[in-house]
This record gives C-alpha cells, structure tokens and sequence, in this order.
C-alpha cells in the first residue's frame, strides 16, 4: 500500500521575540558598519548650471537679473520665442516670421540679429515694406545672410576666422577689443544670447547684398 507523498518542508521563518533576538544577536557585529557607511555616504552633487553671460555695450540696456527676458530666461527658450523677448529685434524677428525662414531654421543655429537701428539705418520705410508684401524671395535670401549652422559661441567665430550663412556667403569673423567684426561691416553690441539650439548675437549693421535705401529719417523700432 503506498503511502501519500509528504509535501515539501519549506524553511521556517523566525517568529516571536526569541526569534528577533536571534536575529538581532546576528546582526550584532554588523550594525556599527552599516550605520557608519549610511551617515558617511557621500551626498550627489547639486546639479547647477551657470548663468549665460552676455557681452557688449547694449547689454545694460537690455532685461537683465529677473526681468522678463533676461539671459537665462531666453536660455530655456526656443528661438522664435526668445528673439521675441528682445526689445530692440522686433523688425528682425518679424521679417523672420513673415518671410517663412522662422519655420525653416536648422535644429541648431547661430543668429546674426541686426537691431532694430540697424534696419532703420538701412532701408527707407517704404523699401522695408515693398520687401515684406511683394519681395520675399529678396527678403528671405537677406535674412539667411544672417543665420549660420550650428550654435557657435563669439569666441569660437573669432577663432575660426570665417563662417559660411544660410545663404552660400563666407563671412569674415575678427575679434576686436570687446567685440566682435562681422563680414567688416557689423560689430556685435550683444553677444552669445543662448536659446534652445541657438545662440544669438545682436549686431549694429545689416548684412548681405542689398543696397542702403534710407534717408536718415526712418524709425521701424515704432
């Protein structure tokens, strides 16, 4: 007569208090290094990321510490949105958007802005508006004049000496005293703004091929 399988033991579990005091017995030895290594570990290091710092004689004009706009409120920005936030890029920033190009920008690019002034100093107001309703093509080529592959630092333009635009140009890029030159006709006044896959660098003078239509009495910054 066979006799019924005897189901497996499995291990018994300590119970009770004399069991704890087992266990704590065990562990005696243990605990003083366990407690050391727990209250002398080593904390992670905060992780902090240094303000962008921004150059150039139109800097203390521009936001600064928490104003809306300040650097390291663009540094979190896309770069529609932070060129939107500085002041003097208004007609820059608009050519951008009217034109197209605004929605054609590489994933990482380097803005040549021209201020506001510079435009006015530039184009007559009715050239600048001939070229925003009916010469877009025109528009759009001089403002690839001022874009470049990639999110390039001042410092390592002038280090490189040259860069190639959107629009086919190799411009030079010399450093000059606290400034930069740019294609020998811009100077920066606001350098190394960062936005997402951006930086941008805010220059005194258009650049590209078209010719300088105004008068001395135009103001698009109004």
């Amino acid at each position: 007569m066979s006799h019924p399988a005897t189901p497996p033991r499995h291990p018994r579990r300590p119970r009770g208090p004399h069991a704890a005091r087992r266990v704590r017995r065990a562990l005696g030895p243990l605990l003083p290094a366990l407690l050391l290594a727990a209250c002398t570990g080593s904390p992670a290091a905060p992780h902090t990321t240094a303000a962008p710092q921004v150059t150039g004689e139109l800097c203390a004009a521009l936001p600064t510490g928490t104003e809306p706009g300040n650097p390291s409120f663009l540094a979190g920005q896309p770069v529609d949105q932070a060129l939107r936030w500085i002041p003097t890029l208004t007609t820059f920033e608009a050519a951008l958007r009217t034109s197209g190009v605004l929605t054609d920008l590489p994933a990482g690019v380097t803005v040549l802005a021209p201020s506001d002034d510079a435009f006015a100093a530039t184009f007559s107001e009715d050239n600048w508006d001939d070229l925003m309703t009916r010469h877009t093509d025109q528009l759009r080529t001089l403002l690839k004049a001022h874009l470049i592959t990639g999110t390039h630092p001042i410092a390592d333009l002038t280090t490189a000496g040259t860069a190639t635009t959107l629009d086919g140009v190799t411009i030079t890029v010399t450093r000059t005293g606290d400034t930069a030159r740019i294609g020998d006709r811009a100077d920066t006044v606001c350098a190394d703004y960062q936005a997402t896959n951006a930086r941008i660098h805010i220059i005194n003078a258009v650049l590209g091929p078209l010719p300088v239509t105004a008068d001395g009495t135009g103001d698009r910054a109004h």
